[in-house]
């Protein structure tokens, strides 16, 4: 059994509740990190996936489970967190709506923040660059760069103590991300993936988040247990 004192199995895990965080979860804890997980209601459309992330980290039972407030909506920029952009029902050219500016970034850095007060040593993130949207801050160069500055930004790193992010989706397609969860007893329907979701957490089966998830549960060969609105 893990000890508390044993800081160096400390790992901070970005959840956000939906399919992808609920797996990196799992591999971290079954690789015996004393696991806490960090959650942001930065403003986005719903708060489904937050009402999910609590869910999970529960049942995990994860050491401890924190929500930090961002108001990313005043400044908008995205369909996520703009009432104004329409989530679409389709794919697009280039860089989709649905990207928010910077929210890797502000995220890593809090979780980067948190794990130096914990002592942890390892971060956690459920970035994908093979079945995704096209967000640049989900590729391995972006990884790689902000590695790079958190070992020159925190006193944690300049003493040698340098904490280390960890991708382990980065090159899983959905339905292999899938196929890790379902070895590792993950209930997916507890998970909310939607950028449209209800109150409930129900999806709505037609934006590009659904449409990958439903994607992945089909090339896995999985029962999708995914609740819709309709």
């Amino acid at each position: 059994m893990l000890q508390a004192s044993d800081m160096s199995k400390r790992a901070v895990i970005l959840l956000s509740g939906g399919l992808d965080s609920a797996t990196v979860l799992a591999m971290a804890a079954e690789q015996g990190y004393a696991c806490y997980t960090l959650s942001f209601d930065y403003g986005q459309r719903h708060a489904g996936e937050l009402a999910a992330a609590a869910r999970i980290a529960d049942k995990a039972g994860v050491r401890e489970h924190k929500v930090l407030h961002l108001g990313l909506d005043a400044i908008g920029g995205s369909a996520l967190t703009d009432a104004a952009i329409a989530v679409p029902d389709h794919p697009s050219d280039g860089i989709p709506v649905t990207y928010v500016p910077a929210r890797n970034t502000i995220f890593l850095s809090c979780a980067l923040g948190w794990a130096e007060v914990l002592g942890a040593r390892h971060i956690f993130i459920g970035v994908n660059a093979v079945d995704y949207s096209g967000y640049p801050d989900c590729r391995l160069e972006y990884i790689q760069a902000f590695q790079a500055m958190a070992d020159l930004a925190t006193k944690a790193g300049v003493e040698g103590e340098k904490t280390v992010i960890h991708t382990p989706l980065i090159e899983l397609s959905k339905s292999g991300i899938i196929q890790q969860g379902a070895r590792l007893g993950i209930d997916y329907a507890s998970t909310v993936s939607c950028y449209r979701a209800d109150d409930r957490g129900r999806a709505c089966g037609r934006c590009e988040a659904c449409r990958l998830r439903r994607e992945g549960f089909l090339a896995a060969g999985e029962d999708d247990p995914t609740v819709y609105q309709h």
